[in-house]
């Protein structure tokens, strides 16, 4: 009977762990609170977040997708104590589609790395490279936002 080569032996192991992690991080990727962004989706025709998981002063990003296209936004509470709600675009680096990330209390451009402080988010009506603001209420533990308004955000994407 022939030895197996040691050098197959450890090929051959790499490359199948290789393949499980990488079919691993593909469906891990896809389950809410792995990825870059949970997928919503309306409810007589409005998205319901629930506020409290949203509370803990991080970026929290989101996707809606409507007729083929992926529409992406963001949720942050600020310092303020108020939430803030913004597609994530900005009016000016939109084509780049490269959103926004957080580092500390400001919201970084991944275009042009301006900086904008949470606590303006959606209060500045938008323009430049603000993120674009994205209209929302507040309804008791619950961040609303209309499908409608979703939506117009996909000249953005």
């Amino acid at each position: 009977m022939r030895k197996a080569n040691p050098v197959i032996i450890k090929w051959t192991g790499f490359i199948i762990i290789a393949v499980l992690f990488g079919v691993g991080s593909v469906f891990a990727f896809n389950f809410p609170g792995f990825g870059n962004s949970d997928v919503v989706k309306p409810v007589n025709g409005e998205v319901s977040i629930m506020a409290a998981p949203v509370a803990d002063g991080k970026a929290h990003h989101y996707r809606y997708v409507t007729d083929g296209k992926e529409i992406k936004f963001f949720v942050v509470k600020g310092t303020d104590g108020a939430f803030h709600v913004a597609f994530d675009a900005c009016d000016v680096c939109f084509q780049e589609k490269k959103g926004y990330f957080q580092e500390g209390d400001f919201m970084i451009c991944r275009n042009c790395n301006q900086k904008f402080a949470t606590n303006k988010i959606g209060r500045t009506g938008g323009g430049g490279c603000n993120p674009s603001q994205l209209n929302f209420a507040q309804n008791g533990a619950n961040i609303v936002i209309q499908a409608s308004e979703l939506a117009a955000g996909g000249r953005f994407f």
